[in-house]
Order: C-alpha cells, then structure tokens, then sequence
C-alpha cells in the first residue's frame, strides 16, 4: 500500500488504463455508437438483461480451464455438442417445459463428460498448446463426429420417433428443430417486468448459484490443486499433485457446465439450428470473457458479468451505428464480427508479448548472477596475490608472530604436560585446565595468521617462478 502512495496519480491512471486496455476501448466505441443507434435506454437495459440471462452460464464455465492453467477453454463447444443431442432427443420425445429443460440437463451430463474426458486426455498430450489443440477438436468434433451422428446416424441407427424433426429422406435432423413449446419457459418462471424491463429471476439465481459453486470450489482441495497446477507444473508435480488429473477434471467441468449453459441458451431463443448452433458459442463467450478484462491466465467471475455487459451492449448497437454512419446495417454486423476475433487475437498477442519479456527478464537476472559469481570466484583466486601485493612489506611481521605463535604453543604443551605429571594436587589440575583452555582459545586466531603467511609465501614463490 505504501508503494501505491508514493506513485504518482497519473502513472498510477496510466497503469491502470495500459493493464485494462481491452475494457476501456469497448467502453469508449459503446460511448460513441449508442447514440448513432438511437435505442432508448429501457429497450438496451431489456436486451442487455437478457443477454445475460441467456450467455453468462457460458462464459463462467470457461474458468475453470484457466485455474489450471490451460488458457481458454475453445473446445467447450463440446459440451454444447453434448446438450444439443440431449435436446434433439427431449424434443423427439416431445417433453417441453421446465421438465424437458431438466431433463435435457440431465441427459446431457453423460455426453458432456465423455467429449471432456477424450478432449482433456488429448490436451494433457499437448501441454503448452492446449488453446490451438482445443480449437482444432472443435473443427474436429463439430465438423466431423456431431454432424455425422445428427446428419447420417439419427433416424438411420438411433431411432427417431417423429418426422417433424427429421429430413425428408427419412433419416438426419432437420437444420432447425423448433423449440417453441420451450421458448423461454425457465426465463418466464419467476419473472417480473420493471417499467417495461423483464428480469429472467430463476435463471439469475442458477447463475448466482453457480457463482456460489465457483468461490466455494476455489477454497476446496481440488481447486486448491486446480490453482497449483495452474500455477506451475513441476512444482505442483514435486507436492505430490496428480497433475493429469487434476487438468482433466477441469475441462470435464467445463464441458458439462457448458452442457447446461448451451440448454438455458436455447430454452432462451426458442429453435435449435443443429449445424451451427455451436459454431459460434465458444468464439463468442471467449470473446465476452477478453473484453472484460481477463486474460489467458487470469480471470474472475467479474470479468465475465463485465464483459457480458460490454460485448453484447456492443452487439446490440452496432448494427444501428453502421446504418447511420453507412446506411447500411451490415457493416455494423461485420464489424462486430471483426471485434469478436479482433479482441481475441489482442489477447493472445498481449499474452505471448508477456511471456517472453518475463523470460527475457529472467535470462537477464541469470546472467547477472552468473557474472556475479564468475566475479566473486577470479577475487577468490586473486586473494593470495593481493595479498602480496599489499602485504610483502610486513612478511617479516608475520614471520615473527609466526614464531612466537609456534614458541607458545609449545611452552603451554610443555607446562600442562609438567602439571598434569608432577603436581597431582587440586591446584595443579586447575592450572592444567586454565592452561588447556588458553591453548584452545589461542591455537584457532594462531594458525589462521600462520595459514595467511604460508599463502603469501606460496604466492611469492608461485610469481617468482
């Protein structure tokens, strides 16, 4: 705190604006583009409330990979892989309300854990690299292993009940199921509307809840661990940490977290578009967590309510800020597009421009060390020559003590030996401890000054040769 004092107010405002970039700009191009869009303020609070209702389950399940040091989590798109099967199948069986939302939840667990369970195995292989790795499964599995259960193996291998969801060819799901009996049923529950502004009230406290699981699970052992591995590997290792578990678990958590977020997502807009319903989610949610401040290998559950805010209130009025700057909304929509990557790829230029100024940092604090020793071991080797450089005129001196220290010891050796054979008396064996103590004492400073002769003698004859 004292440290905080004593820096400047405006370099502490200039810290505080380089290290929070990413927010400030968004808060600045939101200032601009709400009053080219020309909403009122109860239409952006409405939209804004909803879009937090619906996306922050989403982003809140992405901290959980980056406890553990695994960055963003890109693949949680599994795990709304996993809760769109679980709700082609609820819609199949035609359970809608809140009993096809829980059991859509619940269905989804299973899918959701075994598409982490694979994706975390799969990154502990490729530790270092987990965000590109993860973005690559999501291609992987999205691309290729859902589309070829939803588009050949449902209705041909799985069974599915009614052709309102199904292709004409009689087999493959359609490319959007209607979830209309659905729509919005978990936000409807609860609800109260102030001055014209619905607030979704049970899915508040599902998010409150899980913000509540969240700073619990950061002081139970496992996120104790989660913290550590996240932290450092090795050290993590050394304590006795099974670090491979302990990253699986993480991304297990993720997915089936998302599994439930991708569910009260659709619940919300009321259609499931079964190829791209999950394309994007990822994108978007990591984006929303950047723009609130977070980074790769730090964030919090007030970077994500913040960058919710900020990157859906920009979404809202972009598309108007672009037909009055251009006359034509789609820029708004490109340009929203662009910020989304945009901000991403920010914030991995910023991360790895990190990584290497602190290995920099710490190259040059190892060779600063080095040097150091280097330094300490040529005075090591110098010492004996500067002895004599500086000490050749008092040679003789320490000569002389060099005798008078020998003639000593061998006058105190010689009168305890007489004591201790002549004088078998109590007076006698005194003097013959006070003597051997005298000895003890002296004997140490004696041979330290009788070693330093012999090595200036040493080094005299070693520079005379």
């Amino acid at each position: 705190m004292s440290k905080n004092k004593n820096i400047p107010l405006n370099k502490r405002a200039a810290e505080l604006a380089r290290n929070n970039a990413v927010p400030v700009m968004f808060i600045i191009i939101c200032a601009i583009f709400i009053p080219m869009a020309g909403f009122t303020p109860s239409y952006l609070l409405n939209e804004i409330i909803t879009r937090m209702g619906r996306n922050l389950f989403l982003v809140l399940c992405l901290l959980f990979p980056i406890m553990a040091g695994m960055g963003l989590n890109f693949a949680m798109t599994l795990g709304a892989m996993g809760a769109e099967i679980a709700v082609i199948l609820v819609a199949d069986w035609q359970i809608w309300g809140i009993p096809g939302v829980v059991l859509a939840m619940i269905l989804s667990i299973p899918f959701s854990a075994v598409l982490g369970l694979v994706c975390g195995a799969i990154l502990n292989m490729a530790k270092g690299r987990e965000m590109i790795t993860g973005y690559i499964l999501n291609f992987f599995m999205g691309n290729g292993i859902y589309q070829m259960i939803v588009l050949y193996i449902m209705g041909s291998i799985i069974p599915i009940a009614h052709a309102s969801i199904m292709l004409p060819r009689g087999y493959g799901i359609r490319n959007t199921v209607s979830l209309l009996q659905m729509r919005q049923c978990l936000d409807d529950l609860l609800a109260i509307r102030i001055k014209g502004v619905k607030i979704p009230v049970l899915t508040f406290i599902l998010v409150g809840i899980f913000c509540l699981f969240i700073v619990w699970f950061r002081r139970t052992k496992l996120g104790q661990d989660m913290r550590a591995v996240g932290q450092d590997l090795e050290v993590a290792k050394a304590a006795g940490i099974n670090v491979d578990r302990t990253r699986i678990i993480s991304v297990v958590m993720s997915t089936v977290c998302a599994g439930f977020g991708m569910v009260i997502y659709l619940q919300n807009i009321g259609n499931l578009p079964t190829y791209t319903g999950h394309a994007q989610i990822g994108m978007f949610c990591i984006a929303a967590l950047l723009v609130g401040g977070a980074s790769v290998e730090k964030a919090s559950i007030g970077n994500a309510f913040l960058g919710v805010i900020l990157f859906h209130l920009m979404f809202i009025v972009a598309p108007g800020a672009g037909a009055f700057i251009t006359g034509d909304s789609m820029v708004g929509e490109y340009f929203r597009v662009f910020l989304s990557y945009g901000v991403i790829t920010l914030a991995l230029i910023m991360y790895e421009a990190k990584k290497r100024m602190v290995k920099s940092k710490a190259g040059q604090m190892l060779a600063n060390a080095q040097k150091e020793e280097e330094a300490a071991s040529q005075d090591a080797v110098q010492g004996p020559f500067l002895l004599l450089r500086h000490g050749a005129p008092f040679l003789p001196y320490f000569s002389t003590i060099w005798q008078s220290g020998s003639t000593f010891l061998q006058a105190a050796s010689t009168c305890s030996m007489t004591a201790l054979g002549s004088c078998p008396s109590a007076n006698s064996t005194i003097s013959f401890w006070v003597m051997k103590l005298t000895v003890a004492l002296c004997t140490p400073a004696v041979l330290r000054a009788a070693s330093s002769i012999r090595l200036a003698q040493l080094a005299q004859s070693t520079s005379i040769l």
